[in-house]
């Protein structure tokens, strides 16, 4: 039985603004090294003279542990110490896991020609940080009431994108007055003390802090947990195969390859047209990502709830579909200070916010039992979208050359509000309460794909 300090004190069960704010925090942490690879040492790259090639290739390495996620969520649905909750044993590996990869590249120092250096770096440190992405989405799924899964999307990736627009500024910052390895060193001490918060809350009453903490698991956890890989794999194939669940992956997929193929176009233009110094290319990105991640935790998941999830993320898709007509046609004024600010704002949040709108759906697809596989199976989508538009960013000068990544961005979003538009996705199940009330009791009708 656990004692009466631990069964007291931060709670995720017992408090919605707690919930709320530690799928922020943890978010946010989950940004840090993001913003460092994805945006920092690619800014510093082409500003530094590195081809196309070389900065596509170092992002779709980084990004490649993000399409392989889905075993982690077989492989954290099976095992689990379940007197600390589900998720937080995860959590707390995985964060170390970063820390001691960020400090090899501290002493390794690799330079902007050590491409292959490099790479093997941001893919050890995004396998690492894809195991918390996992274990955050699972915690999420476990605990958030439906009502609040709108708003909690928006904390997520308001979160995420304030994660990442501070690791860039400062890496960024860092990187050009001291060097690379101060700015593996930061990433590694914010993680650290994130690792100190995790250490802070339990997810349900009578759970144990840490190990040798008294506590035990808890009786839900204990009923849903799975003792064998087949339940897992059955439960797993039954509810993907599902029409919904197999219709919904393009569109995830779609999502993804935006962010892959403009992540890399955002430096080469920066630098390559308008002059600009990693520094400058850093700062605009973290700004830029402020402000999606303000717009996430207003907009977002304001107008998920007042209009669904949907409605909103066709809304987004079409200023996408949009953007990059747009930016392909306007390649004579890529040199334009102004249109390259708006264009960077305006990518990093459409991404950002469609992420907010679609998470919902991702999470009513989810059979519970199997949450952390089955949400990480869509996520891994989105995920190899992003390996997929990184790589066609390397393919660039057989296509006709960089304007053409945004025919290809452009083809994925367009997919995806095709499909938005013409499939029945799950609506909230107050939808289906709302219905069957106004009908007779025999004429009721299940909850249906809308």
């Amino acid at each position: 039985m656990a004692t009466v300090s631990e069964s007291s004190g931060l709670i995720l069960a017992n408090s919605r603004k707690l919930r709320l704010f530690t799928l922020f925090i943890l978010y946010v942490g989950q940004g840090l090294p993001i913003g460092l690879f994805w945006f920092a040492i690619p800014a510093w790259m082409a500003a530094n003279g590195a081809p196309a090639g070389d900065v596509g290739s170092v992002i779709a390495l980084t990004a490649l542990p993000w399409s392989l996620k889905f075993v982690n969520g077989f492989i954290m649905d099976r095992y689990t110490f379940l007197p600390m909750g589900r998720r937080r044993v995860w959590l707390l590996g995985a964060q170390g896991v970063m820390i001691a990869c960020l400090l090899v590249a501290v002493i390794l120092n690799p330079g902007v020609g050590d491409v292959a250096v490099l790479g093997a770096i941001g893919f050890a440190v995004n396998m690492a940080t894809t195991f918390q992405d996992v274990a955050v989405d699972g915690l999420a799924v476990d605990i958030m009431e439906e009502e609040e899964r709108a708003r909690g999307s928006g904390m997520m990736f308001g979160g995420q994108s304030i994660g990442i627009a501070t690791a860039t500024a400062l890496t960024g910052a860092v990187i050009g007055q001291y060097g690379a390895p101060a700015a593996y060193a930061i990433v590694a001490t914010l993680i650290l003390a994130l690792c100190l918060y995790i250490m802070a809350f339990s997810e349900r009453e009578g759970e144990r802090r840490l190990p040798w903490h008294a506590g035990a698991a808890h009786p839900r956890n204990l009923e849903i947990q799975a003792q064998a890989w087949w339940p897992i794999l059955k439960s797993t194939f039954l509810s993907m195969f599902k029409a919904a669940s197999i219709l919904w992956l393009p569109v995830l997929f779609g999502r993804g390859i935006l962010y892959g193929g403009l992540t890399g176009a955002t430096p080469l233009i920066g630098a390559n047209n308008v002059g600009w110094s990693e520094s400058q290319i850093s700062a605009l990105t973290a700004g830029a990502g402020i402000v999606a991640g303000i717009l996430c935790l207003t907009l977002g998941g304001w107008l998920g709830d007042k209009f669904g999830a949907k409605r909103t993320s066709i809304g987004w898709l079409a200023f996408q579909v949009a953007m990059c007509a747009v930016m392909f046609m306007a390649v004579p004024l890529w040199s334009d200070v102004r249109l390259f600010v708006v264009f960077v704002y305006l990518w990093i949040s459409l991404d950002m916010l469609l992420t907010v709108s679609a998470l919902p759906i991702s999470m009513r697809l989810c059979d519970p039992k199997v949450a952390a596989t089955q949400f990480t199976i869509y996520m891994a989508v989105s995920n190899f979208g992003i390996s997929f538009g990184a790589f066609m960013l390397s393919r660039i000068d057989g296509m006709g050359g960089l304007p053409s990544i945004f025919l290809v961005v452009g083809a994925g979003a367009t997919v995806g509000m095709l499909l938005l538009l013409t499939v029945r996705y799950p609506r909230r199940p107050e939808y289906y309460a709302a219905l069957a009330a106004k009908l007779p009791h025999d004429d009721r009708v299940k909850p249906r794909i809308d």
